[in-house]
């Protein structure tokens, strides 16, 4: 039996990839499933939507030449029916918070300035042993 453009047909998913999902036909023949063509609404891992050796429905959009066929499951569902999206998977989020201080309590304005120097030169520190690292090292110069 020949495969024709529009034909719909029964397969098995034979296979999974970033770009898509193959799917025999029988008797020999294998086509493909874009990941474009596979839900009424963006992919982002197919394997949210499929796995091998599941069987699926497919339109036949095209056949090349070369013998390779184009499928599509998204032109077989219904386009009025809302599509459950799968879970998201974003990693959590992480806020940097800042190295955990005691908190200034009013006092005299020396004492604020020298918690303000402590702090200061902390950060100063910081900054400086970040920067060396970029840099590959301490105190060398260029072009001696």
């Amino acid at each position: 039996m020949a495969v024709e453009e529009g034909q719909i047909i029964t397969g098995k998913v034979s296979g999974l990839t970033g770009f898509g999902a193959f799917v025999d036909l029988g008797e020999g023949r294998r086509g493909m499933v874009h990941i474009s063509e596979v839900a009424n609404t963006y992919v982002q891992n197919i394997q949210d939507y499929l796995v091998e050796g599941q069987e699926v429905t497919v339109q036949v959009i095209s056949v090349a030449e070369n013998g390779k066929i184009s499928l599509s499951i998204k032109r077989l569902l219904p386009k009025d029916v809302p599509v459950e999206k799968p879970p998201r998977r974003d990693p959590p989020k992480l806020v940097w918070q800042g190295a955990k201080r005691k908190p200034i309590e009013p006092g005299d304005f020396d004492g604020m300035m020298s918690r303000f120097k402590q702090v200061s030169e902390e950060k100063c520190g910081e900054l400086r042993r970040s920067t060396d690292a970029k840099r590959g090292g301490r105190g060398g110069r260029r072009g001696k």
